[in-house]
């Protein structure tokens, strides 16, 4: 009788459900390039909505195709890779401490280069997008969220930045830079990106 004919059987099951486990991952990682974008890199609309929207409310949700269609699973990946596709930006993040929403000096910093770009340029728009690490309720992340695009957008209003070529979105803990579990990971979360348009 033939031993290896059960290996063989295993070695299949094995082999399909590999196949079956590579396929089902949907959503596009990218690597996150930190806070220095490529100059003069264009950026696509952010996928949520825009505007002012309540702190208490996140932004609108794409309309299902299915209503029975279910979200697919978030992808496992390494700390340092981002799990949402985000624009880059030209311009560094402004990073804010835990809890806390006030400008620090690097980011007053980094917004008189966004001021100083959007003076130059009167007809370019600009999303401000407030973030969250992962800790606390989602409802808290989104008003916190909320609280830190509006404090970048009036530092650079006070810059001499016209308001009407600002808007701001919070993303709360939905769009993490990195998906770690730790305070080097938590850090880069708390932010304020930047997305011109």
């Amino acid at each position: 009788m033939n031993r290896s004919f059960p290996w063989k059987r295993v070695a299949l099951a094995l082999f399909v459900s590999v196949l079956m486990a590579a396929g089902c991952a949907k959503k596009q990682t990218v690597k996150s390039e930190g806070a220095a974008g490529a100059p003069g890199a264009a950026s696509a609309p952010a996928p949520a909505a825009v505007g002012g929207a309540p702190a208490n409310e996140a932004p609108a949700a794409p309309v299902a195709a299915a209503p029975a269609e279910q979200p697919a699973p978030a992808p496992a990946v390494a700390p340092g890779v981002a799990v949402t596709e985000e624009q880059v930006s030209r311009f560094d993040d402004v990073r804010f401490d835990f809890d806390k929403s006030e400008v620090k000096e690097d980011g007053r910093k980094t917004c008189q280069v966004v001021a100083d770009y959007l003076k130059k340029h009167p007809k370019a728009k600009m999303l401000i997008e407030g973030n969250c690490d992962e800790r606390g309720t989602a409802e808290y992340n989104m008003a916190l969220g909320e609280r830190r695009a509006t404090a970048v957008m009036n530092y650079l209003v006070s810059l001499g930045v016209p308001k009407a070529v600002l808007s701001t979105v919070s993303f709360g803990k939905e769009k993490p830079l990195d998906p770690g579990h730790n305070e080097e990971a938590w850090a880069k979360n708390r932010r304020a990106h930047f997305d011109l348009k």
